[in-house]
Parts: C-alpha cells; structure tokens; sequence
C-alpha cells in the first residue's frame, strides 16, 4: 500500500517536489476546501465527566498544534473521550475485584468450599470486566485508526495533476470558440 499524499504545507517546508506550481495551487484550494473553519465544541456529557474531559483538553490541544482543530471531528473526538473515561472505570472495577479476590484468598475464615467457590465467582466477575473492557478498547483503536484514515482518505482524495490544458491548434481545428 502506498503512503498518502503529503500536505502542501509539507511540500512548502520540504521546498522540494516533482509538481509543478499550478498542481500545488491545485492541491491547495483542494485542501482548503476541505476545511469548515470552525472548532471542535465539547459535549456537555464530555464537560461534565472529570476523565472524559481531561482527555477532551488533551486531544483539542495536539489538535490545534497540528492545525487539525475542526467541526468534522467533533463528534469522533467526543466519543472517544467517552469511552476512554468508561475504560478508565473498567480498569478501576477490575482493580477492586482483584483486591477483594486476594482478600477473600488470604481470608482463613471462611471454609474452603466456600472461599472456592467466592474466589469463582469474583473470578468470573473480573473475566466480565476485562471483556467489556477489551470491547471499550476496541472501539477506541477503531475510532483511532478512522481519524488516521479519515486524515490519509482526505489527503488521497486531491488530485495529484492538474486539469489537461486544451490545445488551442484541436481547437481550431474542432471549431470551438478560445
């Protein structure tokens, strides 16, 4: 699989490529086009959640550095901000479960069927949280790689040359008007 196509504004930088000026006008305006001007709002479900929103303030500001701040990821962002405060109480859940399962371990008070038989359950239990929580990261590595691809498929869709210039001698010989 080939690498998308780099940015005009990496293009610029580099300040050397094998388009001409009138492809990189071209990609340009493409670019621009692609571009609502307008910045991600937060979620008011987002806001309210202390994690969620943590991660909303970290990802709006590596946004905003990569000049990649706009309205057409808002909804994206939002959920991934959500299912990574999910993920985070998961990882909390599983860590109590798995405390309270060496308390009941190291309990002698208990007879043994029953210890065993607690120790099942809360294992059980903590089998349940990890597979919702793979399910939470799951979703958050598709979201993940739909951002990259989202960013990769917008730079692929530019067109790489620009359009054919008509050849005024076929015009005149077609009869079209210059």
């Amino acid at each position: 699989m080939s690498r998308p196509s780099k940015a005009t504004a990496v293009l610029g930088e580099e300040k050397r490529s094998h388009r001409t000026k009138a492809e990189l006008r071209q990609r340009a305006a493409a670019e621009n086009a692609l571009i609502t001007g307008k910045k991600m709002r937060e979620r008011p479900e987002v806001k309210d959640n202390e994690k969620a929103h943590k991660e909303w303030q970290r990802i709006r500001g590596l946004l905003e550095a990569a000049g990649k701040n706009e309205a057409l990821y808002e909804a994206t962002i939002n959920r991934y901000c959500m299912l990574h405060a999910e993920c985070l109480d998961f990882e909390r859940k599983r860590q109590s479960f798995s405390d309270q399962l060496d308390e009941l371990t190291e309990n002698t008070e208990l007879e043994a069927t029953d210890r065993y038989k607690y120790q099942a359950q809360m294992q059980k239990n903590i089998l349940a949280v990890d597979k919702q929580l793979q399910t939470k990261r799951r979703m958050m590595l598709d979201i993940e790689k739909e951002c990259a691809m989202t960013i990769s498929a917008a730079m692929r869709s530019i067109p790489k040359t620009t359009a054919e210039p008509k050849n005024p001698l076929m015009g005149i010989l077609n009869d079209d008007d210059p």
